[in-house]
């Protein structure tokens, strides 16, 4: 969950990446770590989790504005490539303060989008948390597929957890700082909610 670093006076907030393989986790991070001012991030890490390795940034919004005195910082993670590891899965996902589930559109993907968004859950009921309560963002990508699915489909696919949901196609970056921008606000939306924080904007 957030927590607040009075001594740099930053709030720091966790978002998770999850999909399943290969549904273009990496690729979202990427691309927002190449377009983010160098001054405004981290470098891009592989830090090592059980079996596998979390892909790691964090930076700070330039649009979003602070809580009361902090600054806000955000801190974007991710499992590359195929995960073998329950362990690892659910370990990411610890203290996620909110999530984007990247779908893949494709249709032989049907069943992975549909088993991995079940480990989500799951792998946050294990930590504790209701993904239902939790901020969350859903993102179709690979629209530029041939066999894409119609979005309708996609939204029967998955459970009907009312979260804003965002085509894209992150290799050229459609979608996704949409999808960043989402979760964000939903993030400090509901920090605010919850300490009584009102912008003074």
């Amino acid at each position: 969950m957030s927590f607040a670093n009075y001594e740099a006076r930053e709030i720091n907030f966790k978002v998770v990446y999850y999909g399943p393989a290969l549904s273009g986790k990496t690729t979202n991070l990427h691309y927002i770590h190449t377009r983010i001012r160098p001054d405004r991030r981290s470098a891009l890490l592989m830090l090592p989790a059980v079996h596998d390795r979390v892909l790691f940034f964090d930076f700070m919004p330039e649009t979003l504005e602070a809580i009361g005195e902090l600054r806000l910082r955000f801190h974007l993670h991710t499992i590359p490539g195929a995960v073998f590891s329950d362990t690892s899965r659910r370990q990411v996902l610890k203290n996620a303060d909110g999530v984007v589930f990247v779908a893949d559109s494709q249709d032989a993907r049907r069943e992975a989008n549909v088993l991995s968004f079940a480990d989500l859950e799951a792998g946050m009921a294990a930590h504790g948390l209701d993904l239902r309560a939790t901020p969350l963002v859903v993102q179709y990508n690979k629209r530029d597929t041939p066999n894409a699915m119609p979005v309708a489909e996609l939204d029967e696919l998955l459970p009907t957890i009312p979260c804003p949901r965002f085509e894209a196609i992150a290799s050229t970056g459609v979608g996704v700082f949409d999808t960043l921008r989402a979760v964000a606000r939903a993030i400090v939306g509901r920090h605010r909610a919850e300490s009584g924080d009102t912008p003074t904007g």
